[in-house]
């Protein structure tokens, strides 16, 4: 197995609650998934989760070595966990085509979740 691409990102919780709060849910639509939202939301705090998603996808286009940009869209990137529970992601979209274009599919994608009282961590690795 050969790594392609690894990100890593850490986001404090408390900027998450911040940026939600003042920008509601136009930021909430643009950056997740309707599942993303629900999810979150059915949580008694939902901001760590929040954060550990937005983390996954900062970690996500690290890896990529694209960063955000050419109109890939945060929402095109969906943290879903497998039947066992397993932190993954699923690709839509323009991020789907962009990935599969360089040969990536979702398979091939490493993620990994962690969240403490403050901060949120991921790391995603691309192997092919």
């Amino acid at each position: 197995m050969t790594i392609v691409g690894m990100g890593t990102d850490l986001i404090e919780i408390d900027r998450m609650r911040q940026a939600l709060a003042r920008r509601g849910e136009r930021l909430r639509q643009r950056l997740f998934t309707d599942r993303e939202i629900a999810y979150c939301q059915a949580k008694r705090d939902p901001y760590p989760h929040y954060a550990a998603r937005f983390a996954a996808k900062e970690a996500f286009f690290k890896a990529l070595g694209s960063g955000w940009r050419g109109g890939l869209r945060w929402n095109e990137v969906e943290v879903v966990r497998t039947e066992m529970g397993k932190p993954t992601l699923a690709l839509a979209g323009r991020v789907h085509q962009w990935a599969e274009a360089r040969g990536i599919q979702e398979g091939n994608v490493q993620l990994s979740l962690t969240h403490s009282r403050d901060y949120a961590l991921s790391t995603v690795i691309i192997h092919g």
